[in-house]
């Protein structure tokens, strides 16, 4: 317990240090409450049209209401509703989609660098092979194929990033593998399973963590553009990718329509981004 408490408290130290991972965590952490509470938060139904509210300007714009802060579109929804709904579904996407990256690439990267030989061959030619496959190719391909929805999305999201775990869990295996406490194991007769998951997985958790906030990032980029292109998040389930294509025959004349959801996504992008530098400085042996 102690030591628990001595690394919360020098975390915390480095964290009020950090002024970037400090904004970064607070807009985390707003994000995350605003998609939890989100049918708390939100003034009305995403998806509820309003005729006699078409084209609405923000609040603060001559023809504007504040019953709209942030505007309505084209069908009378209210943006403000539908970015709040939709940043449930973008990070369930990020988030969803870097699990399964994980899982897929930390099971092979241990795989590959603990037993290394002709089994490391095989296993790192298949990574370079789904290297050379373009990520956005393959993404589009895959949603035509199975046709577009949040599970879809998730799968084909964490087949296209799990990659850069295995190539990196690798090198940091084939390091750790030769400490003494590794060998020792081995000499004692312990199990390969048991010194996988015992020894060298507790000791590549700092990596995958590091890589993981910032895989979400660029996962939440990836389904809103998917979703903008129409290949994503389908209607009526509400997300940001999906509030920017319907602003996209509009930005002429409704400018908020599109503006508003990529604020949205770019300072949630952003604040990951900021954590995850943290993160990296603070987990990451090599830059201390």
């Amino acid at each position: 317990m102690r030591k628990r408490n001595g690394t919360f408290k020098r975390w915390s130290k480095l964290l009020l240090r950090s002024k970037t991972g400090t904004v970064g965590l607070l807009i985390v952490l707003f994000i995350v409450f605003v998609a939890v509470f989100a049918p708390l938060l939100a003034p009305y139904n995403p998806n509820a049209i309003n005729p006699s509210s078409l084209h609405v300007p923000p609040s603060w714009m001559e023809g504007g209401s504040t019953a709209h802060l942030l505007g309505t579109d084209n069908l009378g929804r209210d943006i403000l509703s539908r970015i709040i709904y939709g940043s449930q579904v973008s990070l369930l996407v990020g988030i969803a989609a870097v699990l399964l990256s994980g899982i897929i690439g930390v099971s092979i990267g241990l795989i590959s660098g603990f037993y290394g030989g002709f089994l490391d061959n095989i296993l790192m030619r298949f990574v370079d092979s789904f290297l050379a496959i373009p990520t956005i190719l393959f993404s589009l391909v895959f949603l035509a194929v199975f046709g577009p929805s949040i599970m879809t999305l998730i799968v084909v999201l964490g087949l296209t990033n799990w990659t850069s775990y295995a190539r990196l869990v690798r090198g940091e295996v084939l390091s750790i593998k030769e400490r003494d406490f590794v060998r020792a194991a081995r000499s004692i007769g312990v199990k390969n399973n048991k010194i996988i998951t015992r020894h060298l997985m507790p000791n590549v958790i700092s990596t995958f963590i590091v890589i993981s906030t910032l895989s979400v990032a660029s996962t939440i980029i990836l389904e809103s553009s998917l979703s903008f292109l129409g290949l994503g998040i389908q209607p009526p389930t509400v997300s940001w990718g999906t509030v920017l294509s319907d602003g996209r025959d509009y930005l002429a004349t409704s400018w908020w329509l599109a503006t508003f959801p990529g604020i949205a996504i770019t300072i949630t992008v952003l604040g990951i981004i900021f954590l995850g530098d943290w993160l990296r400085d603070v987990l990451d042996p090599r830059t201390k």
